[in-house]
């Protein structure tokens, strides 16, 4: 059979077949089968219906006689994959080569096709939802903001650092005590001086107006081309904060606490928030926590005494008095016997072997078997909070010995086999491993019995209980003689962590403590530079 050739149709495509039979492979190399397989699908009934269909169409429709006639032409000599008015084809194999996709991308109309042709679809116009440098403000935002800087900026030729701290809070919206930090981003050369022109050029002109607060603390924060914070980029906030707030104002008169509050906060900032433990804060992190709020409520709270998270007096006076403690000769290092002594001996030796050898966390300490007070703030927090993923992660390397990502019995009973020994020596009553390795399984409810990931102990409330088995007898034993008062106080506050919880406790006992020291010297008002406590 001879093909006829219409158009720019000069040869039989075998892809058009749609025979799942043979591969198109198979047919290229051989045309005349492809033509005897061609003329055998025009012989058959069901063609030879859908043809006189499509002809009937054909002649019924509102076209002019040479279209019609064009469009006969062609539907006799195309396949009926063109054609078909019913239910589509299947699409082809491949495309390459088709000579269907060269006709619609050269000139759909050229064959005469009756077909209507689809018009394009109109392209929607995406407004942009990135902008590198920030989006730009819409003029209402932006003369609003003009007006208020006018009425701040009138009548001075700019303003100095003491002056700037209104400007930050009312027109910036960031906490007052961001003035230093702003005021020296913006006085690049040092004048000691900001005029109305550079603070519209870097808050108007820098998009920094548009962003969100938490991007705007990371910009004003972060030094020049870096794409993370540093802990040495918050200490031109906590000074200022030292400085000015009066919850800190007793603090003014010893500058060594002054600034053991300030590495305490940062510590902490960078303990929840960098998950990453990279010593980098990037912007992702910085907007999944609660830092930006805490700020805020700093600034609007009167006393850093109570619940100011990582700003709390109390919390910072709870550990450096902790640290002191243990740290006998006072050199700001803490070592394996110290630490042993941590919650009147509550910890085993091989668990603390495990934090000495640095598998939680590396030391930021450079003495080699020693731990600073970097180390001691992750450390505590861990310790008396396991239920936060901090803390989790950081007990939870400590019992992964081989480090594969898993807890197994082996690792479970070699840390247990310390508290066992530990508990026949005390006298208490004891319980074998096999009844324990049942009862963290219970608690725990791994999704393989075999072993304990980590997402089945962040998944378990009680898995801090199970850290406490396995190293920290004390709370092992408190927890299962545990006082119903403390029980129903703890569900009245559900928003206090354990941490929380802790730090109220040590911070009333010390402060007891500190009393009666004061008392049986005689004056509470005098400071001895003998005195053991730091405060």
């Amino acid at each position: 059979m001879k093909m006829q050739v219409v158009g720019d149709v000069a040869s039989l495509d075998p892809d058009l077949l749609q025979l799942s039979e043979l591969s198109p492979i198979a047919l290229n190399p051989n045309p005349f089968l492809a033509e005897e397989l061609f003329s055998l699908w025009l012989s058959l009934p069901e063609t030879s219906r859908l043809v006189k269909n499509l002809l009937n169409d054909v002649k019924t429709a509102s076209f002019s006689n040479a279209t019609a006639n064009s469009a006969v032409s062609t539907a006799t000599s195309l396949p009926s994959t063109f054609l078909s008015s019913s239910t589509p084809p299947l699409s082809p194999r491949s495309t390459s080569g088709s000579p269907r996709i060269v006709k619609q991308r050269s000139s759909p109309s050229s064959l005469g096709s009756p077909l209507k042709l689809v018009s394009e679809r109109v392209r929607e116009v995406i407004p942009q939802f990135y902008f590198k440098n920030g989006c730009l403000p819409p003029n209402e935002l932006k003369e609003r903001c003009l007006f208020a800087i006018d009425q701040y900026f009138y009548g001075h030729l700019g303003l100095q650092i003491h002056e700037f701290k209104v400007v930050t809070k009312d027109i910036c919206k960031l906490p007052s005590f961001f003035s230093t930090a702003l005021f020296r981003k913006i006085d690049v050369n040092d004048s000691g001086i900001v005029t109305r022109d550079q603070f519209v050029n870097y808050w108007i002109g820098g998009n920094i107006l548009t962003m969100d607060l938490a991007t705007q603390v990371y910009t004003v924060l972060k030094q020049p081309h870096c794409r993370y914070l540093t802990q040495g980029d918050f200490e031109p906030i906590l000074h200022e904060l030292l400085a000015s707030h009066p919850g800190l104002e007793f603090l003014r008169s010893t500058p060594e606490f002054q600034e053991r509050y300030a590495e305490t906060v940062v510590y902490r900032i960078f303990y929840y928030i960098n998950r990453s433990g990279t010593g980098h804060l990037t912007l992702r992190e910085l907007k999944r926590g609660n830092l930006i709020s805490a700020m805020q409520h700093v600034d609007e709270e009167e006393s850093l005494i109570l619940y100011c998270r990582y700003f709390s007096y109390e919390h910072f006076y709870v550990i450096y008095c902790k640290f002191w403690e243990l740290d006998t000769d006072h050199d700001f290092f803490i070592d394996k016997e110290n630490l042993i002594r941590y919650g009147n001996h509550a910890l085993t030796y091989r668990i603390v072997d495990r934090i000495f050898s640095q598998v939680p966390r590396k030391f930021s300490s450079k003495v080699k078997g020693k731990m600073g007070y970097e180390d001691f703030v992750y450390f505590i927090l861990s310790e008396e909070d396991k239920s936060l993923e901090p803390g989790l992660e950081y007990w939870f390397k400590c019992i992964d010995l081989d480090g594969n990502g898993v807890l197994t019995p082996n690792e479970l009973q070699f840390f247990y086999e310390e508290q066992l020994h530990r508990m026949e020596c005390m006298a208490q009553e004891t319980v074998l491993f096999e009844d324990i390795l049942c009862q963290i399984v219970d608690m725990i409810r791994p999704e393989k019995e075999d072993y304990i990931s980590l997402r089945d102990m962040k998944s378990c409330k009680l898995s801090g209980h199970v850290f406490n088995i396995l190293f920290n007898l004390n709370k092992f034993i408190a927890f299962e003689t545990r006082d119903p008062f403390l029980i129903r106080q703890e569900r009245e506050n559900p928003t206090l962590t354990e941490w929380d919880r802790f730090a109220h406790r040590e911070y009333i006992r010390l402060s007891m403590e500190e009393d009666i020291e004061d008392a049986s010297n005689g004056s509470g008002d005098i400071w001895d530079e003998s005195f053991e406590a730091p405060f």
